[in-house]
C-alpha cells in the first residue's frame, strides 16, 4: 500500500510538471530587431498594409520577415518572405 502522504506529493508534483509544460514562456517569442531577417515563431502572423490595417497575407511558423522599421502601436514594418514576398506590417513580438 502507498502512503497517503507520498500519493498526495506525487500527484502535486505531476500537476506542477503538467502546468509548467503547458505554460508558454516569454523566451518563446521576441520583438524583432531592426536590420535582422527574423524567423516567425507564431503559427500564423498576418501581414497588413499598415498597423491594424487591411490583411494582405499570412506568414507561417518558420517563414521569415526582414525587420526594417519603424515600430508603431505594437506593429513593425518590413519585408515578408515566403508566399507573400512584399513589404508590410506585422504584429511585433512573434519572432524566434
Amino acid at each position: 500500500m502507498v502512503n497517503p502522504v507520498v500519493r498526495r506529493v506525487g500527484a502535486s508534483v505531476a500537476a506542477a510538471v503538467a502546468t509548467v509544460a503547458l505554460t508558454p514562456t516569454a523566451a518563446s517569442a521576441a520583438n524583432g530587431t531592426i536590420g535582422v531577417r527574423e524567423t516567425v515563431c507564431a503559427n500564423d502572423l498576418f501581414v497588413r498594409t499598415q498597423p491594424v490595417g487591411a490583411w494582405m497575407g499570412t506568414l507561417y511558423k518558420g517563414q521569415t520577415f526582414l525587420v526594417e522599421g519603424p515600430r508603431s502601436g505594437g506593429y513593425i514594418y518590413g519585408f515578408a518572405y515566403g508566399s507573400i514576398n512584399r513589404r508590410g506590417w506585422v504584429q511585433d513580438g512573434w519572432f524566434c
